[in-house]
């Protein structure tokens, strides 16, 4: 065994070819075994295991200094960088993040979790060290998916003309998250087949310097190629091909579906763990192919991320020409939806509630002020369904919601759901934002409307006294379990209600409770700064009525107990119905 003795990157440097060739295996066994039984990012790590190998044997981290696109592919210079036993011991597999991470290791520089940003990263570092007179190498590692995001041609734009050493290590493996999208790709294509020596090159075209190796997971020969770019005094290019997913044929098979994945059975590669039942993503998509049969100017449109909204491989086929995948670039995804819908079109832009803040400008000046009526689908906003740092799906609320224009939605059900998308898409007054419940695909209990054009008009679907309870989206399941504790254990009927608008207030209402209400709560499934309930305090705030808001404090989390997460900020039913009995008191 040699990984056992790999303590730091000197160790790497110490073994010869044929014993690196042995540690690259041991290092897929023990990612193979982690990751079935842990979960996390496969194939990229599997894709990019030679190459880290490689890069840790010729440079000397951390004097040089290695930034990470996405940093989802960092898991073996994790090992390679003291934190071996957070992939070998299964007591240990929760010490790292999944994630470069500052606080782990001198060896990582910055916490990165979403795409396209090293190349800048990595110019900044670069223009700090020259600035102080240093010496030392600075490495950008960036996937040919990640380029497709506006930030990386940004990077690129400024590195090519620093005249200084950057070295950009793209790793070419032909997907994305699902396949690539885009122009620059038939590039990349022609530059495999010609060995790199095609006379159209992007990189080239740039001033960049480039060196291109066809065999990106042979350890002896990323070696040698790193070796003739080391100390450079100019910024270069290394394009190396590789397979994601390298070594394990399930991933090299289906290199989307083992992209990031949940335990699974290392014989078979079939999870450990099915999950059978409807889900909004398939039913959203099943719908929307069926609304594309009857409409042809629908389109569906995601950044990178098909199967946010269920567009699977099948699906995708189905939809042809009106299914875009633009890549991993929310920015253009926003934008083309506006072009979209502004020429008589009707775009639905499905995305992770962690990606569209990537989007805040567009969503403003591209969207917004054009009134644009595109349809954006935001997925998984929650406190609870993310807990990485990078990929927290706390602030979608404030951010879209304050954007003048935007109607943002928020169902509690899954007949109010489909009943806003289908206004949304048949009306052309608005952009309108759907926030898709995160707490299963219930079936409603209280009438739904089919018709949102009445803006701001909140549903009371229980009236009681003394305390009204206005729970958002995903939270009124709290809001109900919170009524019901207020009723049984101290005798308050609260009145319940569904404001189904997270953009803006019904004045109407709020001001008929002052009539025979005390307190008014607020629930919201995200954080509170800037959010929802802020709005409802704020209408009350001349008045006599008592506001208490419900939701995430202004933080930045990582991997958190989601369980003492919900207490320390009152998120239970037993809890809020505490409080309110002691803003009463």
């Amino acid at each position: 065994m040699y990984i056992e003795n790999i303590k730091s990157p000197q160790d790497v440097k110490r073994l010869n070819y044929e014993q690196l060739n042995s540690m690259c295996d041991e290092l897929r066994n023990a990612l193979l075994e982690k990751l079935s039984s842990h979960g996390g990012h496969i194939a990229p790590n599997l894709g990019f295991l030679e190459a880290t190998v490689a890069l840790h044997y010729v440079f000397n981290s951390p004097v040089d200094k290695f930034v990470f696109d996405v940093s989802h592919q960092c898991y073996v210079h994790k090992m390679l960088t003291g934190r071996m036993e957070a992939f070998t011991n299964p007591e240990k597999y929760d010490l790292v993040s999944g994630y470069t991470e500052p606080s782990e290791s001198e060896h990582d520089l910055f916490i990165v979790g979403h795409t396209s940003t090293s190349v800048s990263l990595a110019c900044g570092v670069a223009k700090a060290r020259d600035l102080k007179g240093g010496n030392y190498n600075v490495i950008a590692v960036i996937g040919d998916g990640s380029l497709s995001g506006g930030e990386a041609y940004e990077g690129l734009n400024n590195a090519a003309e620093a005249g200084t050493n950057m070295i950009i290590v793209v790793n070419d493996n032909q997907m994305s998250i699902a396949e690539n999208h885009g122009g620059l790709y038939q590039n990349l294509k022609l530059l495999r087949e010609t060995n790199g020596k095609a006379e159209c090159n992007f990189f080239k075209s740039m001033g960049f310097d480039y060196v291109y190796l066809n065999d990106g997971n042979d350890v002896e020969k990323l070696i040698a190629t790193f070796k003739s770019v080391k100390d450079t005094k100019h910024p270069v290019v290394v394009h190396i091909n590789t397979l994601k997913g390298h070594g394990y044929k399930f991933a090299e098979q289906d290199k989307e579906t083992f992209h990031w994945g949940m335990p699974f059975d290392l014989a078979t590669g079939k999870p450990k763990v099915s999950y059978d039942g409807e889900n909004y993503s398939d039913l959203t998509a099943e719908y929307l192919l069926s609304e594309m049969k009857k409409y042809p100017e629908i389109v569906g449109i995601t950044a990178g991320t098909p199967t946010v909204f269920g567009f699977t491989p099948e699906r995708r086929k189905k939809a042809g020409k009106q299914f875009v995948d633009v890549g991993i670039a929310e920015e253009h995804a926003v934008a083309l939806a506006s072009g979209i819908a502004t020429n008589g079109g009707k775009p639905v832009f499905g995305v992770f509630s962690t990606f569209i803040q990537r989007a805040y400008d567009q969503l403003s000046q591209d969207l917004a002020i054009n009134n644009s009526p595109a349809v954006i689908l935001v997925f998984f906003g929650s406190l609870t369904s993310m807990n990485d740092v990078t990929h927290l799906c706390f602030f979608d609320i404030p951010l879209i919601c304050n954007i003048p224009n935007i109607v943002y939605l928020a169902p509690t059900s899954k007949e109010e759901y489909f009943a806003m998308l289908n206004w949304s898409m048949r009306q052309h007054e608005h952009p309108v934002a759907i926030r898709v419940p995160v707490n299963g695909v219930i079936a409603s209990h209280n009438p739904v409307d089919s018709d949102y054009s009445d803006l701001n008009r909140y549903q009371i679907n229980k009236k009681g006294s003394k305390v009204a309870i206005i729970a958002l989206g995903s939270f009124y399941e709290l809001g109900e379990k919170t009524a019901d504790v207020l009723h049984e254990k101290y005798g308050i009927d609260a009145t319940l209600i569904n404001p189904r608008y997270i953009s803006g207030i019904d004045s109407e209402m709020l001001d008929s409770l002052k009539h025979d209400h005390k307190l008014v709560i607020t629930l919201e499934d995200g954080v509170l700064d800037g959010g929802f309930g802020e709005k409802i305090t704020r209408f009350y705030g001349n008045s006599d009525m008592k506001v208490l808001n419900f939701g995430g404090k202004k933080e930045f989390v990582d991997r958190f107990d989601i369980d003492e997460f919900i207490r320390e900020n009152h998120l239970t039913a037993e809890l809020i119905a505490e409080d309110v009995i002691n803003a009463l008191k």
